[in-house]
């Protein structure tokens, strides 16, 4: 059985230590860095399955490491940060997060985040293969295996969880997906208050497919009810 390696990158050796003490009480292997750049590396040396990011650290802050490791991978990140306003909480989901945890923390919360994490991304990659047709609208081509999507020739660079809600709503244009129907399909677990996090995440793809530049409206709000795709 595979086992599953963990990233910690935070400045504070007192957090990673006790992040990695827990986690490997769970059978996970970890690999711990002390600022972005050995995150970064770490990312491209190891076969990472989570990575846990402190968002302030040094050389490079956690937005830029998430930003770097989406380039290349559809890895979970977890945010773990002081910063706990709500908008610190919506910045860390916008840049690409799947989770966010706020300091301090209790150790075994976090824990529970990593297993809950895991589990749906092992989830959404045996459900992946099941539909890999490329969907063509107006301009905009999705693509599920290589997990891209161009907008009249343009790369549009969306996080997996944007990707996600997009190819649902795509697949099925006629159909009106409420917030609980959309956190059920793309986070794979039962819905939690969950409307807050996918509304987040229709306002950054709608603005990164252009919809407030131009007069396309790919994901059209039905008031009341939910979203669907306009293509």
């Amino acid at each position: 059985m595979k086992t599953i390696t963990i990233l910690i990158a935070d400045d504070e050796t007192e957090i990673a230590d006790l992040i990695e003490l827990h986690l490997q009480k769970e059978g996970y292997r970890c690999i711990k860095a002390a600022d972005g750049q050995e995150a970064e590396a770490a990312i491209r040396t190891h076969p990472i399955d989570l990575a846990i990011l402190d968002i302030m650290m040094p050389k490079l802050d956690g937005y830029e490491v998430t930003r770097r490791i989406r380039e290349q991978h559809h890895l979970p990140i977890i945010f773990l940060s002081a910063k706990a306003t709500d908008l610190d909480k919506i910045a860390g989901l916008v840049q690409g997060a799947d989770d966010y945890v706020t300091k301090p923390f209790n150790p075994m919360e976090l824990v529970a985040r990593v297993n809950a994490q895991l589990r749906r991304s092992m989830q959404f990659n045996r459900l992946a293969p099941v539909n890999t047709q490329v969907l063509e609208a107006g301009g905009l081509i999705i693509d599920p295996e290589q997990r891209t999507v161009f907008l009249f020739g343009n790369l549009i660079k969306l996080t997996p969880k944007e990707f996600d809600i997009l190819y649902l709503l795509a697949s099925h244009p006629k159909k009106v997906y409420s917030s609980e129907n959309i956190f059920e399909h793309v986070w794979g677990e039962t819905y939690y208050e969950g409307g807050n996090t996918v509304m987040v995440h229709i306002r950054t793809l709608r603005k990164k497919l252009g919809e407030d530049q131009n007069k396309n409206k790919w994901i059209k709000t039905v008031w009341g009810i939910g979203y669907t795709f306009n293509g």
